[in-house]
């Protein structure tokens, strides 16, 4: 292959945006001239190579827009130290509690892990190619009173309403006004049977009314949440607090 006959096809790919193809073509002709591969199969390889680049770059995007704190997985977890089941995780990560519209809630102390869990299932639905938004419950209010104020509460609720899973963290650490309660309550309660939600709190439901002052919108909030539900408790004990202890001890011995 000629120099030219290079650059021209490198432009090729260029016009046709497929830059992979464009970046790959050369090593892998190289490839299957010495593995006396078929055209077929040279083909099957360059399409192949661009498909897993594409796939790469969307689902990069989709983390992106997700907004994650940091980035956690399940693999990273340390479900030794947790009383959380393995099993019950991975299944959620398939996926299906997503495509079921089934709210998933983590129910814990500080430090149990509870964030971590989430940050994973929005990862994983994420590679799965879903729309996700990871948000703390003060955040989304805010977002949401703020557009409010501007007379764009519609369209900011529109933009909830369209992704396929949504992660509010934090729910119970601040006490909520009534008016902002109500905000939160209508996006959860739009997305009923319809989106899947995941929802991490520190407060055993028995202690909501604590942070949401209006006791018909505590229970209604409540009565979405858990309808159809993955309730997943995570302790008192925190994870975080032994390790640094175990470590502590491991370092002196």
């Amino acid at each position: 292959m000629s120099d030219m006959q290079e650059q021209a096809i490198r432009q090729q790919c260029k016009a046709l945006r497929m830059p992979t193809i464009g970046g790959q073509f050369a090593r892998l002709a190289e490839a299957a001239t010495r593995t006396e591969q078929s055209h077929i199969g040279y083909l099957e390889a360059l399409l192949g190579a661009e498909m897993e680049e594409r796939e790469a770059r969307a689902i990069a995007r989709l983390l992106n827009e997700a907004r994650l704190p940091r980035m956690k997985t399940l693999d990273g977890f340390e479900f030794d130290q947790s009383d959380v089941s393995v099993a019950q995780l991975r299944e959620l990560a398939a996926g299906d509690y997503v495509a079921k519209a089934e709210p998933v809630l983590f129910i814990g102390d500080a430090g149990t892990g509870k964030t971590h869990l989430a940050t994973g299932l929005c990862v994983a639905a994420c590679r799965q190619r879903r729309r996700v938004r990871f948000t703390t419950a003060t955040a989304m209010i805010n977002e949401l009173a703020e557009a409010a104020h501007a007379n764009q509460l519609s369209r900011a609720l529109g933009r909830w309403e369209r992704l396929d899973l949504i992660c509010i963290d934090e729910l119970g650490y601040v006490p909520l006004a009534e008016t902002a309660c109500e905000l939160m309550f209508q996006v959860i309660a739009d997305r009923a049977e319809k989106a899947a939600v995941i929802v991490t709190t520190n407060l055993p439901f028995s202690e909501w009314s604590q942070v949401i002052p209006n006791p018909r919108l505590c229970k209604a909030l409540i009565d979405r949440l858990t309808d159809r539900s993955h309730i997943i408790t995570t302790g008192k004990e925190s994870y975080r607090f032994r390790r640094t202890m175990a470590q502590r001890k491991s370092a002196k011995s």
